[in-house]
């Protein structure tokens, strides 16, 4: 007998009612894109579970690339056999054997399928008694076992499992709309667009570009970081801003107290155009607050107030040290300190308005010619797609 089969648990898709299945099935169309590498797997989806049957593929490779698939629980190599007494003993006595420095097991046993003859707690004992009477290393220990084998008798079969593998949680991407990330180059925002795609939501980001004050490895910086970010869903789309003369113009005619107040406000009303132009509900930020300037109460109600759209800020909440280890956990962390400076770094005045008044930045604006300059900024929007396939990387070690 061998383990054939990937057993895939959903997480918070559990909990759904009526559309759960499009959770499922946004998952299954998630999994099979994750694994469209393997031509000979075969995925299988049901109201509760996903299987990947191997057909002699490494099951570890295939374990490796759905741990990073949001709406998965847990993933466990297993055994299918039939529905019959005497082929689930002969599994789960081969599922003990193959496990490695163990002394303890437990048994547990979920029967789904009510028309198996035995109950889930008689058919723990009928196994249990199997394993001592075929085995003489083991002990059962049911609070702290060195391996517990899980038996799942289904309609179609049973499934026998003796490890789990944490998988990412969340809800599957895809299934909670598309929102448009601005991703600045820092750490805050890609780890603000990975906890946004956590809750099933597809990212694209938009990106402000300065040159010559940003070179273009800033810029490859914030290509590499899009990149990393596909590893946990779709393809990403980034809109990169010509930002300069924008900039300029802030800085050369507005007080330099409120010039930082003002540039959020025009990133957010171009990144509000840009998602009406694709068709996206909501924008994202990595902002915390309190953490900059820019970031108080007070200058989120002033620079907010330019658009209409849902500005979502998973970040907002939390403690610097904390984002850090997020981001050093999803592998960002490394790109998002290379010594290149963003936009946002550009023209930083000396003593920004931490409590900026609404009214004052609205008259301010009032004298700024910015009309036509807005324009073809739109105009010259370069947008990159990057998929975990793409060459981005190479093209920042050409740089260096």
């Amino acid at each position: 007998m061998q383990s054939n089969h990937i057993l895939i648990r959903y997480g918070e898709i559990s909990l759904k009612g009526k559309n759960r299945k499009v959770f499922i099935n946004q998952l299954h169309e998630n999994v099979k894109r994750a694994l469209k590498e393997y031509r000979d797997i075969k995925v299988k989806q049901t109201h509760d579970r996903m299987f990947v049957l191997l057909n002699g593929t490494d099951p570890q490779d295939i374990i490796e690339k759905c741990k990073y698939i949001f709406g998965i629980q847990s993933i466990s190599l297993a055994m299918k056999v039939e529905n019959e007494v005497e082929e689930i003993k002969a599994g789960a006595l081969e599922a003990l054997n193959q496990a490695e420095n163990a002394k303890t097991f437990k048994i547990t046993t979920k029967r789904s399928n009510k028309t198996f003859p035995i109950g889930s707690q008689d058919m723990n004992q009928v196994l249990g008694g199997h394993l001592l009477s075929n085995t003489t290393n083991y002990k059962v220990d049911v609070h702290q076992p060195d391996i517990e084998l899980t038996v799942e008798i289904r309609t179609d079969a049973t499934y026998i499992t003796s490890k789990r593998v944490q998988g990412m949680g969340g809800l599957p991407v895809g299934s909670s709309g598309k929102t448009l990330l601005l991703l600045s180059g820092g750490i805050d925002s890609p780890v603000a667009g990975y906890l946004t795609m956590k809750r099933g939501v597809r990212i694209e980001a938009i990106h402000f570009h300065s040159p010559p004050y940003t070179s273009e490895r800033a810029k490859q910086k914030v290509l590499d970081l899009a990149k990393k970010l596909t590893g946990y869903g779709h393809s990403i789309r980034v809109h990169i801003v010509p930002f300069t003369m924008l900039q300029q113009i802030i800085h050369r005619e507005v007080p330099h107290g409120y010039s930082m107040t003002v540039m959020r406000r025009m990133m957010l009303r171009i990144s509000q155009m840009v998602a009406e132009k694709e068709g996206i509900l909501s924008l994202t930020t990595g902002e915390s607050l309190g953490q900059v300037a820019s970031q108080t109460m007070e200058s989120m109600n002033a620079i907010n107030e330019v658009t209409n759209y849902p500005v979502l800020r998973p970040l907002v909440a939390m403690d610097k040290d904390d984002i850090i280890s997020l981001s050093k956990h999803i592998q960002t962390y490394d790109i998002s300190i290379r010594p290149y400076e963003d936009c946002c770094t550009v023209f930083v005045p000396n003593a920004p308005k931490t409590k900026p008044k609404k009214a004052k930045v609205i008259q301010l604006e009032k004298f700024l010619d910015v009309e036509q300059e807005l324009q073809k900024t739109i105009e010259n929007i370069e947008t990159v797609e990057i998929t975990s396939h793409s060459n981005q990387n190479n093209h920042f070690e050409e740089l260096l």
